[in-house]
């Protein structure tokens, strides 16, 4: 097989159409719903919405994973290459996908516009500034910032505790010398001292609050109500009581709306938002879903991190707020994933794989294929139908991918493709764009896990024992606490937004496989109000990433041409 060149590469080789007739494919008026960023790109006006309210649905496809390695399992590539794959078999799809933050970009993670021959194009601008969304946001989270700590330095007539201040600011990048910093310093016209921080933009509660807004009056109501801190009786402070939520909306008309690019083989997509999926939703916008939704046969959407996050945030807390039933889903697999999740190896970014995790070994499959089973059981938990892709590698073997055919067959999938999208584009996907349609057309009962008229308590456990399968829930003296006040404040009826490690069903990262046996722990509680979940930690959770020691910044530059080089 001949050397597949890079990602980047193949990206600017790829013969781009206009944004225009990305649109038509759509149904779309270029002249009156599209604002035009170039020739490739294009913001849809909002006013679409009500224009198709009359078009059916699309059906409705979340692409989800089993627990990733840290290398991840290849989500995005797959999202995109299956988007590519219904053109091959005479439907129409729209993929919706998060925008990618640059501190993954610039650091080890690497891009999120999918890889090979599946990746949404132009791959520079999609992982670097785009339409300037996150930017943005970052401006927007600031100016609260800087109101807060100006009320302080004026008199304080809110009586703000200043101790108590859960406001703090943001940037796109990783930076681990900001994570916390003492502000103030210096003459008294220099404000009033005190320790704060950084988190990275993504983290931000208006990045999980544009994601989930269905509309401009909505985002301003949320942005009011995001509870900004409290003052020195306890009592919660809003940024409408700041009087910064007005101002705030205003930087964030633009980013409302959902950005038009295309993929290598011209298969619309709207980019928008990018919340973290551990401590916030982890999902696109609903307001792209919705868009899409009337613009074509399938939507195919991407959740973050492992199905018992992304996905089941998807389902609990997106879909609750959208209205929007999905028919099918789509579990990503790899062949090392599974045997890592045999406990036995050791995965860490920027170092050689194990030769095991690349050499045939159908018995770690079969054992490892226990997390893969347990995936599939909660998808049908939801009523969803769910398809499995095993994202082939050139080192998988015939025998490891028939091992793991027959277990996802038996465990409810209903089918297993080996999709080879990375390598071939869409019509490497093909048959698993021909599973999901018959997937989407098998009896469907989508349902919730919990209502919200539970307790928080309750609604934590179901979680944790029901998805996770721990034996229970041990809350700190602090979180329940926490817990207490949220009720005794109004905000019971949220739906819960659970904060937890990404690499395993449990809060140890090291525990893989389908663990059992443990139980959940809730050292903090948090509320995101305007966001409208309650998210509990179960660990510390990292809003600030760092960079490594070889960061992939350090390769990125430009040719002699002005071409950008190095990016993946």
């Amino acid at each position: 097989m001949p050397a597949i060149p890079s990602d980047l590469e193949i990206a600017q080789s790829a013969q781009l159409i206009h944004i225009n007739r990305i649109a038509e494919q759509m149904g779309l008026d270029p002249e009156t719903d599209l604002e035009h960023y170039g020739k490739y790109m294009a913001k849809i006006d909002l006013a679409v919405l009500d224009k198709l309210k009359n078009r059916p649905d699309a059906r409705y496809v979340d692409v989800t994973a089993i627990t990733p390695t840290p290398l991840g399992e290849g989500k995005s590539t797959t999202t995109v290459g299956l988007g590519q794959a219904f053109k091959h078999i005479g439907k129409r799809a729209i993929v919706t996908m998060r925008q990618p933050s640059q501190g993954p970009t610039f650091g080890i993670k690497g891009g999120a516009a999918g890889g090979g021959y599946s990746q949404i194009v132009p791959m520079e601008n999609f992982n670097l500034h785009l339409t300037g969304d996150i930017h943005a946001i970052t401006a927007a989270h600031n100016l609260i910032a800087a109101m807060i700590d100006n009320h302080l330095h004026q008199g304080n007539a809110l009586n703000l505790d200043p101790h108590r201040i859960v406001w703090r600011r943001v940037m796109d990048l990783n930076d681990r010398a900001l994570r916390n910093v003492i502000i103030g310093l210096g003459e008294k016209e220099d404000g009033v001292p005190r320790q704060t921080g950084f988190d990275i933009t993504v983290a931000s509660e208006i990045m999980a609050i544009l994601a989930l807004t269905k509309s401009l009056k909505d985002l301003r109501e949320r942005i009011g109500r995001m509870v900004i801190a409290y003052d020195k009786d306890k009592k919660p402070v809003t940024a409408d009581d700041l009087k910064a939520a007005g101002a705030a909306t205003v930087l964030l008309r633009d980013a409302l709306k959902p950005t038009l690019m295309q993929t290598l083989e011209n298969t619309p997509a709207l980019i928008h938002c990018g919340p973290f999926a551990n401590i916030a939703h982890g999902n696109s916008s609903v307001l792209a879903d919705m868009i899409a939704s009337k613009c074509a046969d399938y939507v195919i959407t991407e959740s973050g991190f492992g199905a018992d996050i992304g996905a089941e945030k998807f389902f609990n807390i997106k879909c609750r707020v959208s209205g929007l039933r999905p028919n099918a889903a789509v579990l990503v697999v790899t062949i090392r994933a599974l045997k890592a999740h045999t406990g036995k190896y050791k995965i860490t970014p920027g170092k050689p794989l194990d030769s095991a995790l690349t050499s045939e070994n159908v018995a770690d499959c079969e054992a490892g294929a226990a997390n893969m089973v347990r995936h599939l059981e909660n998808m049908r938990k939801f009523g969803v139908n769910p398809v499995v892709a095993i994202n082939a590698f050139t080192t998988d073997s015939p025998k490891e991918m028939e091992a793991i055919r027959e277990a996802a067959l038996a465990a409810g999938a209903v089918g297993v493709s080996v999709a080879r999208h990375w390598a071939e584009g869409g019509k490497g996907a093909a048959e698993l764009a021909e599973m999901v349609v018959t997937a989407c057309e098998q009896p469907n009962d989508f349902r919730l896990l919990y209502p919200l008229e539970w307790s928080i308590r309750q609604k934590i456990e179901t979680i944790a024992t029901e998805i996770y399968r721990a034996d229970g829930v041990d809350y700190t003296p602090e979180a329940a606490k926490q817990i207490d006040l949220f009720e005794k404040n109004g905000y019971g009826n949220l739906p819960i937004c659970m904060a937890k490690t990404h690499l395993s069903f449990s809060a140890d990262p090291a525990l893989k496989g389908a663990p059992t046996g443990f139980r959940l722990p809730i050292r903090e509680v948090r509320a995101s109000v305007g966001a409208g979940y309650i998210y509990p930690l179960c660990g510390e959770m990292r809003t600030m990433p760092g960079l490594p020691s070889h960061p992939a910044a350090e390769a990125v530059d430009l040719d002699e041409d002005g071409r950008v080089v190095g990016l993946f």
